[in-house]
């Protein structure tokens, strides 16, 4: 595809496939949405309800608003937030908790700084669609919790959890497929795009320092000499294990940019190195990594980043191959949606969630929006 047919192509996909599936199949008429829909595209009412996942549907209506102006993603955007600010918010001690039942009862009050760093992602995008400055406090008041308890000032960069009263914790894993690390690519990565955001609404020395701080840590810990990121760390930074993650490669590369630019620096040259060290993860066909929803979209915003970057042809067109790609293996065109990855059959794989706690209209929809906005200009 050419550039426009692509950012055509993009906005279909996002207001004919994925938002409209979270609207009208995912949402419960009693307050928030529902915790999980299976890979067959069952509903499971009784499903625990995550902070990742509600802090994605914040952030996934309020930019979608912001960039569209649809009076529904606005509402959807108010429905989500008050949810989030009625059962999420944990008042006695501040931040959000881990996730809630599908009553809207705290489950699990452990503080996972990943998911403090989505809350103030969230509600940044928020306040930057809407304008609405009653939400500011909250979005402060998450920023503020990564600085006391999550930072630490002297090695650099933000640990991975804490108790429900910031107390330390022994198992800090953000999932049962993580290592049980101290440090990791993947939180911090998270706090960069969530500064990011932040400082665009609150452009102060504090919250500068802290941007630049973080964006320093990924050059000099995080990013290893081969392009790749480390996936986990001890505090000091050793990386305790060597394995890594395209999709994170090109996910960071894109971020990375967009934080140097919102804070006012240069680091083009990283940029390149993480995106040219992810394609190490393509195949022929287009697809990247583990063939997951979440690692094809990054990979078609990273491409295109790169093909901005640089005016290299051949980022485009593997830009396309990987569009293309989830154009023909990863979108549910019966129900909506996109299923989780593809198999090594090239079919669908029905044991993983169409929605849930980890799966959610924030990748995919980013994809799109990005490259609304990106292609509007090209």
């Amino acid at each position: 595809m050419n550039p426009s047919d692509l950012r055509l192509s993009a906005q279909q996909l996002l207001e004919q496939n994925i938002l409209p599936y979270w609207l009208h199949k995912m949402r419960d008429p009693n307050g928030g949405f529902y915790g999980r829909r299976d890979g067959y595209d069952r509903l499971h009412t009784d499903a625990e309800r995550g902070a990742v996942l509600n802090a994605r549907l914040l952030w996934a209506f309020s930019a979608a608003y912001r960039v569209l102006h649809e009076p529904a993603y606005l509402e959807a955007a108010d429905w989500t937030k008050r949810y989030i600010e009625a059962h999420f918010i944990d008042r006695e001690y501040g931040g959000c908790y881990w996730s809630v039942t599908a009553e809207g009862k705290a489950q699990d009050t452990h503080k996972q700084f990943y998911a403090q760093a989505f809350m103030l992602y969230a509600f940044s995008e928020y306040i930057r669609a809407t304008g609405d400055e009653t939400a500011r406090p909250i979005a402060d008041s998450f920023f503020r919790a990564l600085e006391r308890y999550g930072r630490d000032f002297q090695y650099g960069g933000y640990v991975e959890a804490a108790s429900y009263d910031w107390q330390p914790i022994a198992d800090m894993r953000l999932s049962d497929k993580d290592e049980n690390a101290v440090k990791s690519q993947n939180t911090n990565l998270h706090v960069l795009e969530a500064y990011t955001n932040y400082y665009r609404l609150a452009p102060t020395t504090e919250v500068g320092e802290a941007l630049l701080s973080l964006i320093d840590t990924m050059q000099r810990h995080i990013i290893l000499p081969s392009g790749h990121l480390g996936l986990f760390f001890n505090r000091q930074w050793q990386p305790t294990g060597q394995q890594y993650s395209a999709g994170h490669d090109i996910e960071c590369s894109w971020l990375l940019k967009e934080a140097a630019e919102v804070i006012g620096t240069d680091c083009n040259d990283t940029v390149s190195l993480l995106a040219q060290a992810a394609t190490e993860g393509l195949y022929a066909d287009g697809s990247i990594g583990e063939r997951t929803w979440w690692e094809e979209a990054e990979a078609v915003v990273g491409l295109v980043n790169l093909w901005q970057l640089t005016n290299e042809k051949a980022a485009w067109e593997q830009a396309d191959r990987t569009y293309s790609y989830i154009l023909n293996f990863l979108i549910d065109r019966e129900h909506g949606e996109w299923y989780w990855d593809v198999l090594p059959d090239g079919t669908p794989n029905r044991n993983e969630d169409k929605a849930g706690f980890w799966k959610c209209p924030y990748h995919n929809s980013r994809m799109c929006l990005e490259l609304i906005e990106r292609l509007s200009v090209s």
